[in-house]
C-alpha cells in the first residue's frame, strides 16, 4: 500500500499538496499521513506563560490537521493518519521517515509566489538521501491541473 506523507501547515500550498496527495492515494489504493509541526517556543522566563504558549501552538496544529483529515474522508477509502509533533520541522519529519518506513512518498507543496519555502529548500537539497521519493507540487495549481497530474 502507498503512503503519502503531507506537512500540514495553515499555507496554501500545503492544502494543494494535500489534494495532490488525496487524489493519488485514492487512484493507487493508498493512504495518506498528515503530519502536522508544532515549532518550539521562544524561551519565556515565566513557565506559566511559556507552558501556555506552547498548548495553544498545539491546538492550532490540531485544529488544523483534524480539519484537513475530514476534508479527505469523503475522497479517500481509507482514514488519514494524523500525527502533531513539537520541534523544528526538519529533524521531526527526518524522525518521521526513519520511524516509518511505509511512506512511499513525501509530499511538499512549494509557495505559489516567492521563494518555494525552508521545507522545499531543505528536502530538494537532500532529495537524492531520501528513502522515499520527494514529490514537490506547485502552490498555484489549480483543482483541474491536479486532478491531471495526480
Amino acid at each position: 500500500m502507498r503512503v503519502y506523507l503531507v506537512i500540514m501547515d495553515e499555507t496554501d500550498e500545503a492544502s494543494v499538496a494535500l489534494r495532490f496527495a488525496a487524489r493519488r492515494a485514492s487512484r493507487t489504493g493508498g493512504t495518506v499521513h498528515l503530519l502536522a509541526l508544532v515549532p518550539r517556543q521562544p524561551f519565556v522566563a515565566f513557565g506559566g506563560i511559556q507552558a501556555t504558549i506552547e498548548e495553544e501552538a498545539r491546538a492550532r496544529a490540531e485544529a488544523l490537521v483534524t480539519a484537513a483529515a475530514g476534508s479527505l474522508l469523503g475522497d479517500s477509502q481509507r482514514p488519514p493518519v494524523i500525527s502533531v509533533q513539537t520541534g523544528d520541522g526538519v529533524d521531526v519529519i527526518r524522525a518521521y521517515l526513519a520511524e516509518h518506513p511505509e511512506v512511499s512518498a513525501l509530499v511538499l507543496g512549494a509557495a505559489a509566489s516567492g521563494g518555494p519555502g525552508p521545507l522545499v529548500s531543505h528536502f530538494t537539497a537532500i532529495a537524492g538521501q531520501l528513502a522515499c521519493p520527494l514529490y514537490v507540487v506547485p502552490g498555484a495549481m489549480n483543482d483541474e491541473a491536479l486532478e491531471r497530474l495526480s
